[in-house]
This record gives structure tokens, sequence and C-alpha cells, in this order.
């Protein structure tokens, strides 16, 4: 029997923190090149530091004159994410700060695994594990800690952009302890929040000032007490932020862009990466199975592990865990799944439709979680599995 009473906590970051910098310049590449040509191959890899931004990694056009001229795009791509995000700092500026260009063409030799051919199917980009995870405790079907630390920093970035608080700048992080009963969230018992902000002189005070009506606007009611501890800027000033403050790389913050540690993660980044590569693409797959189970009332929780090998296009392995919640056996499940949708990269690429440029909009407050959109984004949130794993079960 799991433990029913108990405190969990998740921390998210902001936009602005340095490793998601690093992200969505790596994902705005990505979405570049797909879309010029939807099968295009991208492995994207960010550095930053003071007045600097450093891209590396592979990429692949079926067209190389195409491919050179893109390669002339990347500073202009890089630019235009960091004035998006908000970084006009005398040392982290978009307009002043180096970047240098280091992407290459892709290796034949990782194309020759990947790649279909008259004798075999589109393989795996790498061999490895992703998992998937969903559980009811929230509306959208995420672990509570984790969802709520995004959408808090989610909502002062609304306001630092929209002027409604001129003084917060881009870097910031949120964490939350939450209180559990009978297994399901009842409240907060801290909160820590570290905003970057414009003066020296605002204090911790000040800072709480600005940001607790957001905080308590984003929680559910009740959740904040009298006993709830609040940390706001517990450092004092934070004026120096983003990679001025701390260098930022792509693929640092795998916990915060999954479920805040409430879940088991198989080790591989997402960001800069097309879906071939199924450290992204399976990983996604394994939330939208998790969260179809769920959905369909099959279990309360639920865990889903995907395994492959490179240029092999079949999943080696699948398994279940529904924690002891199931309303079905875990191994029917696992037999359901293959059943209800094709798990080979290119199968999870054509069911979720993902060879479209949908990834830099992943690479701040979690790649799930969030709302299916119009134009394909977040596909792997839909609830369309529902009838077609119960009617396979």
């Amino acid at each position: 029997m799991s433990r029913q009473n108990y405190i969990f906590t998740s921390e998210s970051v902001s936009e602005g923190h340095p490793d998601k910098v690093c992200d969505r310049i790596s994902d705005a590449v990505l979405d570049a090149f797909l879309a010029e040509e939807p099968e295009a191959r991208v492995a994207c890899e960010t550095f930053a530091t003071t007045n600097r931004v450093v891209i590396g990694g592979e990429v692949g056009l079926s067209d190389k004159d195409k491919l050179a001229e893109y390669m002339e795009r990347i500073p202009d791509i890089a630019r235009a994410c960091i004035k998006d995000i908000g970084y006009e700092q005398d040392k982290f500026h978009h307009e002043t700060c180096k970047i240098t260009n280091l992407l290459h063409e892709q290796s034949a030799h990782i194309a020759q695994g990947v790649n279909a051919a008259e004798n075999k199917d589109e393989g795996a980009g790498d061999q490895g594990i992703m998992f998937g995870y969903a559980t009811n405790e929230t509306p959208a079907l995420m672990p509570a800690p984790i969802q709520y630390s995004h959408a808090i920093l989610r909502r002062l970035a609304e306001v630092r952009k929209s002027s409604e608080q001129p003084t917060l700048r881009p870097d910031a992080k949120s964490q939350l302890s939450v209180r559990y009963e009978n297994g399901k969230p009842v409240g907060v018992t801290s909160i820590v929040l570290s905003t970057q902000h414009e003066f020296e002189t605002q204090t911790s005070a000040d800072i709480r000032q600005i940001v607790e009506p957001y905080i308590r606007e984003v929680l559910p009611e009740g959740w904040i007490s009298e006993d709830t501890e609040w940390w706001v800027n517990p450092t004092g000033v934070f004026v120096i932020g983003g990679p001025d403050g701390d260098a930022g790389l792509t693929g640092r913050k795998i916990i915060v862009d999954t479920y805040g540690g409430a879940a088991p993660h198989g080790g591989g980044a997402f960001s800069g990466k097309d879906p071939t590569k199924v450290d992204r693409s399976a990983a996604y797959a394994a939330r939208y199975l998790a969260k179809n189970v769920v959905a369909a009332g099959m279990a309360d929780r639920c865990t889903v592990q995907l395994s492959y090998a490179i240029g092999v296009s079949k999943p080696l392995s699948i398994y279940v865990d529904t924690h002891g919640t199931g309303e079905v056996d875990d191994a029917a499940i696992e037999l359901a799944i293959p059943k209800v949708m094709d798990l080979t990269p290119r199968g999870i690429r054509t069911h979720l439709d993902m060879n479209r440029p949908i990834y830099q909009r992943t690479a701040a407050y979690g790649h799930f979680g969030r709302e299916p959109e119009a134009d394909g984004g977040f596909s792997w949130e839909r609830v369309d599995l529902v009838d077609a794993l119960k009617a396979s079960v």
C-alpha cells in the first residue's frame, strides 16, 4: 500500500532561466528547419553565458543548398528568442550578445540507421528508455506540485510582458511543497519564489508584495493557510540574472520538463531534437498513452515505459504500472497499447502529427499538462484514445 498522507515538492523555472533560454533557442532552430521540410533532422544544443551564445549539433535537409541558406539564419533565430524572453541587460542583450553557430550536417552513419530503406522501416534515432505518467489529482491529469509551480511562473511572465508589473525581470524559479491527505493534494505547506527584478533597492518584502496576489490567484482556493511558509527572494537582491548570472545549457531541466520528480524519467532531454529522436517523441507518446488510460477510468495513476534500440523501428518493451489503482489489470493494458497506437518512430509522428514547427512553445512551463492546440501543438495531451483503449481491453 502506497503512502496516503505526505508532503511532496516540485520546482519550475521560468523562460528566462539560463537553461530555458538555451532550450528555447534549440527548439526555435528545430521549428525553423521543420517549417522548411517536415522530415528535417535536427539535434541542436545551445550554451549561453555572459554576452555569448554558442549553438552546436547536427542538422539535415534533403536540399543541401537550402541547408547552407538556413545556417545563415541561425543567429537571427537566437536573437529573436532572447528578445521575446525579454533580455536587454548590459551583459546579455538580444542586440549585442555574440552568437556562434557551430551546427553541421548530420552524420551519415547516424542517418543510415535512422532513415527508412527498401528493406526496413525508419529506425529509432537512439537507444533508450522513455516514461510517461498521468494522475487524476488535477484536471490536466498532472501531479499538482509541478503543475502549479509552472502556473505561477507562467502568470508572472504574463504580467511582466504586459508591463502590469514592469520591475519584474525574466529569470525566475518557483517551488511548491504540497500536502497530500488520502492520496489527494489538499494544501501548500511552503512556497518558494525567486524572481529577478529591476532595482537593487527592492527588498524581499517588496517582491512578495508584487508576486503574492498572482500566486494566490493561481493556486486552488483554500490551499494557502496561515501555516503556509513563504520564501520570496530569500537571498535578498536578485538583479543580475539569466546567462549573465549563471551559464545555461540545453537539456538540463528534464525533471522540470516532465513530472517534477513524481514519476521516473528516462534521462534523455527533449529540446532541440526532431521527432525521429525517441528521447522526445516516445516520451510524448508514453505521456499520451498514460493520460488516456487515466482519462478512460482504468486507473487513478499510470506510468508507461517504452524502450528502443538505435536503428530498430519497433519498441523493445512496453511496461505499465497503475500503482495499485487500476480497474484493469496492468498486463491487459500492456497488451492493448500496441493495438491502439503504432509505436514505431514514424507511427508516433504520424499519429500525433509531430512533423510540424510546434516545439518552441514547449521549451518553458512544461512539455505536459498543456492544452492541445488547433495547429497540432501539444497533440500528445489529447484524450482521443479512450474509446479505443476500452474496446481493446
